[in-house]
């Protein structure tokens, strides 16, 4: 079991490192967009990308999460069969969902409520979801044969790109919020043409009818579900335009933005585990491994959860050089940053009992825990935001990412019952809903709040070690770890 989880822990590792440099090369256009764009032109650049994200789950319909269980376990046709299959598809459906958004431009302008004189944006937008849904299978593919390292540079090279044609148009050409988007583009196009050689290696110019049709009963489920999913993440932008206004939302988005460093390690993780537990299923202690895995995500996601909430608000407005983490117009919004960041970890709860329903092929329940997330997600926004704002917004993400995670556990258990570690997380959770009190209490508003938040996080962290973790935990740690910064 111990080489298992090693091999799990050095994906995580690859991913994980590659993952946080190209997301925090990425967030660096958070400060330089908050520094230079004002409110309301941001927060119609959040509005679109609200929509691409929505579009984006269109253009696969599923069918990624369809290739990564066939291809994985090479039921029906070979690997070329598997490859081309799924990316045919793709390609020509996109094609004509492309062509179809680009000459209904000016309908699905005024439908959103996008200014007129910015409907040019829409087909940049349509592009820019072209050539990434064209681009999903051959990165799965990667990521299938564990070829992490190389999957990496490519996500990599793509945020650099993009960076770089953002500074470019921005700072030298004076372009406005079109170069977000016109950089977006380029850096898209350039991953596809450096994916074509793992195209060509896998490609046949022909769909294999049996494997389409069990591609399209597996992955189709998964079109609502992911739908639903990115509602979740997505749905409260046009909401909370309709409920107030564009600079809100710019101002809600920016710092929803600030919980990209636990979506960092989510990202990390989910990209080392799914393809760990399907190739793990068989073992014999498969389920002892899987419960092992949801106690140290815990461990792990708990820390992160609350060191950064503790300390977000002292993060943001530190002074780089005239520049701040997050532009001074947006900090009335900071507040929403430790609901974000707790959301975000129930997210990844979801993603750790997503193992039962691949390994069982239960993807029909998908659409339905999914869209009860979404549900959920849009009914206290509307309750909630007339009366607390993006707080109320910031709520409604974290009440469907925790009901998706009770929805996939309540699943798994049913049909890949595993004996979780209940003790230990309920003592991690009974800690943290402790912490969050404290950190929105008076308590942490005094001067001496950054004193009470360092001795709270390093409580935390010596709880997990005496409290939490067990004999056997802890003498591992204690050998490896403690002894080499000589505690």
């Amino acid at each position: 079991m111990i080489s298992k989880l090693k091999e799990l822990t050095k994906d995580t590792a690859i991913y994980g490192i590659s993952t946080m440099v190209g997301r925090f090369l990425n967030f660096i256009l958070v400060p330089f967009f908050t520094n230079i764009f004002d409110p309301n032109e941001y927060g119609y650049v959040m509005l679109l990308y609200a929509y691409i994200g929505l579009f984006n789950i269109i253009f696969v319909y599923g069918l990624d999460s369809a290739f990564l269980k066939y291809a994985a376990f090479k039921d029906i046709g070979d690997d070329k069969d598997n490859f081309s299959t799924p990316y045919l598809s793709i390609l020509f459906t996109s094609i004509l969902f492309t062509a179809t958004i680009i000459l209904l431009r000016a309908p699905i302008g005024y439908t959103i409520s996008l200014p007129e004189n910015y409907n040019y944006l829409i087909i940049y937008s349509a592009l820019i979801i072209f050539f990434d849904s064209n681009a999903s299978i051959p990165f799965l593919k990667l990521r299938l044969e564990r070829k992490a390292k190389y999957f990496s540079f490519l996500k990599v090279l793509n945020i650099t790109i993009n960076i770089a044609a953002n500074f470019i148009l921005i700072l030298k050409f004076k372009l406005g919020i079109e170069a977000i988007f016109i950089s977006n583009l380029i850096a898209s196009a350039l991953t596809l043409v450096f994916l074509l050689p793992t195209i060509l290696k896998n490609f046949k110019p022909k769909i294999h009818s049996l494997l389409y049709k069990r591609l399209l009963k597996f992955g189709l489920p998964y079109l609502p579900a992911g739908l639903a999913v990115m509602m979740v993440q997505v749905i409260d932008v046009p909401i909370l335009q309709a409920l107030t206004d564009v600079d809100t939302v710019g101002i809600y988005k920016a710092n929803y933005k600030l919980g990209i460093f636990m979506m960092l390690f989510i990202s990390m993780f989910q990209y080392a585990w799914q393809p760990f537990f399907l190739n793990n299923a068989k073992e014999e202690n498969a389920k002892e491994i899987f419960s092992k895995v949801l106690t140290y995500f815990t461990v792990v996601g708990s820390v992160l959860l609350i060191t950064l909430s503790l300390f977000i608000s002292e993060l943001v407005k530190i002074n780089f050089a005239g520049f701040y983490l997050l532009g001074e117009k947006y900090w009335s919004g900071i507040s929403i940053v430790p609901i974000i960041l707790l959301g975000y970890f129930f997210n990844g709860l979801y993603v750790v009992f997503s193992a039962g329903i691949y390994i069982e092929e239960k993807s029909i329940f998908a659409p339905f825990v999914t869209g009860l997330g979404a549900l959920v997600n849009v009914t206290v926004n509307y309750a909630l935001i007339p009366q607390m704002n993006i707080i109320g917004a910031a709520l409604a993400t974290l009440a469907s990412y925790v009901v998706m995670a009770a929805g996939y556990y309540i699943v798994t258990q049913k049909y890949y019952h595993i004996h979780y570690e209940y003790g230990k997380i309920l003592k991690m959770f009974f800690a943290i809903a402790v912490i969050g009190f404290l950190l929105y209490s008076s308590l942490l508003s005094l001067d001496n709040a950054i004193l009470y938040r360092i001795i709270l996080t390093i409580s935390y962290i010596l709880y997990i070690l005496f409290f939490v973790f067990d004999k056997k935990e802890f003498q591992f740690i204690k050998n490896n770890f403690l002894k080499r910064i000589n505690v």
